[in-house]
C-alpha cells in the first residue's frame, strides 16, 4: 500500500481532527520525557490492510524513534498476531493510537471481507470486482484494501472507464445510441442490460462487456450461455457471500460486489503500550 500525496494529506486531516488543540488527557497525565514501546495486534483472524500508513502517521505527528512493520497489507494473520511495533515518546504513541487503529481496523475489515468473496469463488474462472460504493474521501485507501484482499479493482472513478447504466440508456435514447456514442473511446466500454431485448440490442451494436444486473443464478446461467462468448459477462445486484459461488458457477467472468466496501465491518485490533 503506497502512501501517495493524497493519502498523506488525508492522514494529516485525520490527525488534526482527533488532536485539535492538543491531547489534554495525555499531556496532563504522562510526563513529557516518558518513553514507551507500543505494539499493534490482531484480536481475531484478519487480512491486514493499512499497516503501511503507520510510518506516515508517526512522521506527521512526530515522537517515534523506531517503527517496525511485522506484516504487509494482504497478509493473513491469526488472533494475537503482532502487526507493528513503535518505540518513542509515550505521549506521541498515545496521541496517535486512535487514528492508527481507525485506519487499520477499517481497511483490514475491507480486506478481510474481500478475501472471503475471493475464497468463495476459488476454482472458478470468475474474478471479484469492487465498485465505487466507497466512503467519500477514502476511495483510494478502500480500493487498495480490497486489492489486498485479492479483489480486482474496477474503475477508480468516472474518468477511467465507460459504464453505461440504465439511467444513461434512458438519457441517451436507448442501448444502441448510447453505445454508438462511445465508439472510438480510449477506455473500456461496459453496458448494463436488464432485458433480453436490451441484451440483443447491445450485442448487435457490438458490445464487448456486459453488466447483467439482478438475475437469479439460473437466469444468469441462461443469459451467459445465450451470449456464448460474444462478450464478457459481469454480474451484480444483491450478490452475497452465500450466493456468490452459485453466480460464479453460472459462468460469470466477473462479479461486482458493492458490499466489499460499503458493508465491511471494522476488525478487532488493539494497541498495547509498555513504559521503557
Amino acid at each position: 500500500m503506497t502512501v501517495t500525496p493524497e493519502i498523506y494529506s488525508l492522514i494529516q486531516r485525520a490527525l488534526a481532527e482527533d488532536i485539535g488543540s492538543g491531547d489534554i488527557t495525555t499531556e496532563l497525565t504522562v510526563p513529557a520525557d516518558a518513553k514507551a514501546l507500543g505494539s499493534f495486534h490482531a484480536r481475531q483472524p484478519v487480512v491486514v490492510a493499512g499497516v503501511e500508513l503507520l510510518p506516515a502517521i508517526f512522521e506527521i505527528h512526530g515522537g517515534a524513534e523506531e517503527l517496525t512493520l511485522h506484516v504487509e497489507s494482504g497478509a493473513r494473520v491469526e488472533r494475537d498476531a503482532k502487526l507493528a511495533t513503535v518505540r518513542g515518546s509515550a505521549r506521541a504513541l498515545l496521541t496517535c493510537e486512535r487514528v492508527s487503529l481507525n485506519f487499520m481496523q477499517r481497511l483490514s475489515g475491507v480486506a478481510t471481507l474481500a478475501a472471503r468473496y475471493v475464497d468463495a469463488v476459488r476454482g472458478t474462472k470468475c474474478k471479484i470486482l469492487d465498485t465505487r460504493k466507497t466512503t467519500p474521501g477514502l476511495r483510494q485507501l478502500e480500493k487498495m484494501a480490497a486489492a489486498a484482499g485479492g479483489v480486482t479493482n474496477h474503475r477508480q472513478g468516472l474518468y477511467d472507464a465507460v459504464l453505461i447504466k440504465n439511467n444513461h440508456i434512458a438519457a441517451a435514447g436507448g442501448v444502441r445510441p448510447a453505445l454508438e456514442r462511445t465508439r472510438g473511446a480510449a477506455v473500456r466500454v461496459e453496458i448494463e442490460v436488464r432485458t433480453r431485448e436490451e441484451l440483443d440490442e447491445a450485442l448487435d451494436a457490438g458490445a464487448r462487456h456486459l453488466l447483467l444486473d439482478n438475475l437469479k443464478p439460473a437466469e444468469a446461467a441462461e443469459w451467459i450461455a445465450y451470449v456464448g462468448g460474444r462478450a464478457t459477462c459481469e454480474l451484480s445486484g444483491g450478490i452475497t457471500l452465500d450466493t456468490v459461488r452459485a453466480y460464479a458457477e453460472a459462468g460469470a467472468d466477473f462479479i461486482s460486489c458493492g458490499a466489499i466496501t460499503h458493508s465491511a465491518t471494522a476488525v478487532d485490533l488493539n494497541f498495547r503500550l509498555l513504559p521503557c
